[in-house]
């Protein structure tokens, strides 16, 4: 009896019994019974508490009480986590005191910021409104600047660096004093839009900012607040988003310092594309772009319904500018061109920018060098545009102009450079002359080769309907494809057939009704001539000048199959 009461004392002393699995336990579904055991002495003691009673199963001989070491270790790492835990639940606790404290600090400025009211120093000269494009030749002067927040710096109490943009250029903005405490100043954010008043002085040597100045700011206005938190500018466009949702959110990439600069030089290539052709003699025209004729061929056209008429979207405005040749001499235009091409490369848009060009009583080697005329003329009018060039050389340090001649390859001799250089199919197996050269291995020659290739002569099967065979090989065509390193193609011309019997084959041999193109097939009734033309993707242009991976990054607004918003 004595023993018994002795055994019932040390189980009370003792505790429960909880049992662990080393092997077969869990310490996150068990809870310590024979049937669920722990995985580790640990849990039994964080679930259990220090006085327990442990048994442990390490095998197959079943559960032992733990050894006095193991039970030590046990105890103490728990008592180690707890004193982890206890200092966490400190610093969590003074954490939580200063955040409070800074948010009623913070709150406090906030209100007294609201008693804050800026006015206009009447006695000051009148500002004058300016761009910030002309902040150099307003130095010295009061003027007055309206903008979006680029970037801005809280330098201590008295002092914040605004750099604001206006489309024109950036301009560093410098506000001190009472100017900083006003609650519009404590909470402004990235890309709200501002006007600013003060004067442009010039920065002494070892100071930087944009155009070497900044504006003291004697007045400013906020007059529309960006949101701040989560809807941040700088939460909502980072480097690392996903290109879909870059995509999605194009309207805001588009105030990025890269995407503006992309535009501006789009803008002036387009300018000097028009200023070279006015230099030329040759006349700009606007084609229609609802046709019922197809250039490129049936399976890439756009359809829709024209007042209960089948109509496309036009792939090319060629055929129309050859029509324009015996009234206006050489013409060209700059259109939008559409393809229902399924191709989802990186040079491939839906919607592109398409310059174009025809021109009468010309050869084909004439056509080469206007070719070669066109790029490296308006390469060198870029380049001597000053901002222009700031912006290749910011997006392209390494660009170097194209030099003449371009490297002239025909299609027979691109195939035995693929064979000679082991370039092949997706099976393994070489091109043979009459098959297409697709994109990867054209551009793996043309990388290969690192300079700008007058690609010609292709063989008629594989060329549109309306190129001109060779008269030294009735095989091939007067075709010509510019290709450039790290884009591929980015022009295509051809002459143009001359002969009406033979265009008449063309469309019989190509399976088209002749009947729609009568108006293209009069060109070579009413008065022939031999002629030729032309169409380059301005976007595949400026991808080459640019240095950009996809073309989508030199359009607005990008479209490429699936992708029509915004």
């Amino acid at each position: 009896m004595a023993s018994e009461i002795v055994e019932k004392a040390k189980e009370l002393f003792i505790g429960e019994t909880v049992y662990v699995d080393e092997v077969a336990g869990s310490d996150e579904a068990g809870n310590g019974t024979q049937s669920a055991p722990f995985k580790s002495a640990l849990k039994a003691l964080e679930a259990k508490g220090e006085s327990v009673k442990i048994l442990v199963k390490k095998d197959e001989e079943g559960f032992k009480e733990i050894s006095g070491a193991a039970l030590k270790k046990a105890k103490k790492t728990l008592a180690e986590q707890q004193r982890k835990k206890q200092k966490q639940e400190e610093q969590k606790l003074k954490q939580d005191e200063e955040l409070k404290k800074k948010a009623e600090e913070e709150a406090k400025a906030l209100e007294y910021a609201k008693s804050v009211v800026l006015t206009e120093d009447t006695s000051l000269p009148k500002a004058e409104k300016i761009k910030i494009k002309q902040g150099v030749a307003s130095r010295g002067k009061r003027v007055k600047v309206s903008g979006w927040v680029h970037r801005l710096r809280v330098q201590g109490k008295d002092m914040m660096f605004v750099i604001i943009r206006d489309g024109t250029g950036f301009l560093q903005c410098v506000l001190t004093g009472k100017l900083c405490h006003t609650f519009d100043a404590v909470t402004l954010t990235v890309e709200s839009t501002i006007t600013v008043y003060g004067v442009i002085n010039a920065l002494p040597e070892g100071k930087t900012a944009p155009d070497h100045h900044e504006l003291v700011v004697d007045y400013w206005q906020l007059v529309g607040k960006a949101p701040g938190g989560d809807d941040a500018f700088n939460n909502k466009v980072t480097p690392d988003a996903e290109p879909s949702y870059l995509l999605d959110n194009r309207h805001l990439v588009l105030r990025g310092e890269t995407a503006s600069a992309v535009l501006k030089a789009r803008a002036e290539v387009i300018k000097a594309f028009r200023a070279h052709y006015e230099s030329r003699g040759y006349t700009e025209v606007t084609p229609p772009c609802m046709v019922q004729t197809q250039v490129e061929g049936g399976s890439t056209l756009f359809e829709f319904n024209y007042y209960g008429q089948t109509a496309y979207l036009t792939q090319s405005s060629q055929l129309y500018l050859e029509t324009c040749l015996p009234s206006l001499g050489d013409v060209f235009c700059l259109a939008e061109s559409y393809r229902a091409e399924k191709s989802h490369t990186r040079r491939h848009l839906s919607e592109y920018s398409h310059l174009e060009a025809e021109m009468a009583f010309i050869s084909f080697d004439e056509m080469l060098e206007k070719l070669e005329d066109l790029i490296c003329d308006v390469i060198e009018r870029v380049l001597a545009d000053e901002p222009t060039r700031k912006l290749i050389e910011q997006l392209n340090p390494d660009f170097k102009p194209p030099s003449r001649p371009f490297m002239r390859m025909k299609y027979a001799d691109a195939i035995e450079y693929l064979k000679a250089n082991d370039i092949k199919k997706d099976d393994g197996t070489f091109y043979e002359f009459g098959e297409d050269i697709p994109e990867a291995p054209e551009r793996a020659m043309t990388d290969k080769i690192n300079r700008p290739i007058f690609l010609t002569h292709f063989p008629h099967e594989i060329k549109a309907f309306y190129m001109q065979k060779s008269p030294e090989d009735r095989r091939v065509t007067e075709s010509v494809d510019v290709l450039m390193p790290g884009v591929g193609e980015i022009v295509g011309g051809s002459m143009r057939m001359d002969n009406r019997e033979e265009l008449l084959e063309a469309y019989k041999r190509e399976g088209i009704d002749p009947a729609p193109y009568y108006w293209y097939t009069d060109q070579r009734k009413y008065g022939t001539s031999p002629h030729g033309g032309y169409g380059l993707g301005v976007e595949r242009f400026l991808a080459w000048l640019l240095n950009r991976y996809t073309v989508r990054d030199c359009q607005l607004y990008p479209r490429f199959t699936g992708r029509c918003t915004p």
